[in-house]
């Protein structure tokens, strides 16, 4: 165990070598025994190497009495080391997972604090690395799951390290006892009623007493899947490029892929790419929901299917599939008053609406299509409004909100719609500017 004792600095440092230039090290520091470990080895390599700025940040749940301790605790311990420690509070929504609420809460602070050029570091280790890959096996997880907690990962406007993802929880108390450090002890770490708690102490010691490399082994699988799981986003990105093509419709500024080129390539290939493709907008349907995209797939030209994913739904039209999200799933106001159209008037829920050229004489108010709309074309005479929109191909899920100029009861024009969107013998056009707002990213 020596030679671990006395490799685990320079591990460390190899681990963390590309994030040397990085404009501060924030380390997690819950004062257990991983991240005392990592603040420790931080802290004492500090005084020989030139490290970015240095600080620690510790989080209060507030869960149990006993941790209202830590806090304290982590002081101490920072004041020590020299470190700076700032400790924030949070409150943990109860529900269905205590676990699961608690690390949310806690993410949500570090994405607030880690700003552009930060690196966030944290302790999990080669146990935990194992414990949740048999975890994720347990709530049958495909190749992303399995590959387990990633070694970096974006958080907030900066990164989040885990630089001790190779070395195992016994190495570290090794470090910590010859160092004689002293760490708190989470008393729920022992409440196997938790799945990974339950793990911990009942599972993977019988495991290992049959394998004792079977945590190193997992590992080295997790590894195996991670590198799978990047030769299939590889492969998503090979299938999204010949379906992210130039259409009509670009300027609704809403996510889309061509039909025909996913349609072409196997049911496996196709999931794989739209998992690639939602995965920054959703939370990604299980397996047994996929049964949503065969039925938009599938349907006739004529229906105008819908598949409902947790933060928002995919639509069909125009030969796409389109990612509707946050305003795009509500209907709009019914009509507006446009009092002065020499400035641009913003249209609730539904972005903005101007005019180019000199504006038509009022009063002008701006309404949606209700059905039986007529408009007349100087070389067509009046023709129904739902034609001329099936003539253009304008996707069912726009038709809804495309801002319809009127004068009285008269339709003067249809933004954004070359021929309709204005009149050319008096020089002016409808412009409409649709909600801004990223579409769902989360």
């Amino acid at each position: 165990m020596n030679s671990s004792k006395r490799d685990l600095p320079s591990r460390l440092l190899l681990n963390l070598e590309p994030w040397r230039d990085a404009a501060h090290w924030r380390i997690a520091f819950s004062g257990g025994l991983d991240s005392t470990v990592l603040l420790h080895l931080l802290a004492t390599l500090a005084k020989t190497e030139s490290f970015p700025a240095l600080s620690a940040i510790h989080i209060h749940h507030g869960l149990q009495a006993v941790a209202d301790a830590w806090p304290q605790h982590c002081q101490i311990i920072c004041d020590a080391l020299g470190i700076a420690l700032q400790v924030e509070q949070v409150t943990v929504q109860k529900g269905a997972s205590l676990e699961r609420a608690a690390r949310d809460a806690r993410y949500a602070v570090f994405s607030a604090l880690t700003e552009s050029n930060d690196v966030l570091l944290t302790g999990q280790h080669r146990d935990d690395q194992a414990e949740t890959l048999l975890f994720r096996l347990m709530r049958g997880a495909g190749v992303r799951g399995l590959s387990g907690i990633p070694a970096q990962r974006p958080v907030g406007q900066g990164i989040l390290v885990r630089p001790l993802l190779d070395f195992s929880r016994a190495e570290l108390e090794a470090y910590a006892n010859a160092h004689e450090l002293t760490w708190v002890e989470d008393p729920s770490n022992q409440n196997r009623h938790f799945s990974r708690n339950y793990l911990r102490h009942q599972v993977i010691p019988m495991l290992t007493q049959r394998w004792p490399q079977a945590q190193a082994s997992m590992a080295r699988t997790a590894a195996h899947l991670r590198e799978a799981q990047g030769l299939l986003d590889e492969l998503a990105q090979i299938d999204l490029a010949q379906a992210e093509t130039v259409h009509e419709f670009a300027w609704l500024g809403v996510p889309s892929l061509a039909l025909a080129p996913l349609a072409a390539i196997s049911d496996a290939r196709q999931r794989n790419s739209l998992s690639h493709w939602l995965e920054p907008l959703t939370s990604l349907p299980d397996a047994d929901h996929w049964s949503g995209w065969i039925n938009l797939r599938d349907a006739t030209t004529d229906a105008s299917p819908i598949w409902r994913l947790a933060d928002g739904e995919l639509h069909r039209g125009a030969g796409r599939v389109w990612w509707l999200s946050a305003d795009w799933l509500q209907a709009p106001v019914i009509g507006v008053e446009w009092l002065r159209p020499s400035s641009a008037l913003r249209l609730p829920g539904n972005g903005h609406v101007r005019f180019s050229g000199p504006t038509p004489s009022g009063p002008l108010r701006i309404g949606y299509r209700q059905g039986g709309e007529v408009m007349h074309l100087a070389d067509r005479g009046h023709r129904d409004l739902k034609r001329l929109l099936n003539e253009r191909g304008v996707p069912g899920f726009v038709r809804g909100r495309l801002p319809l100029l009127f004068r009285g009861e008269e339709l003067l024009a249809v933004a954004n719609l070359s021929g309709l969107d204005g009149q050319m013998d008096a020089g002016w056009t409808l412009h409409w500017q649709p909600t801004d707002e990223d579409q769902g990213l989360r």
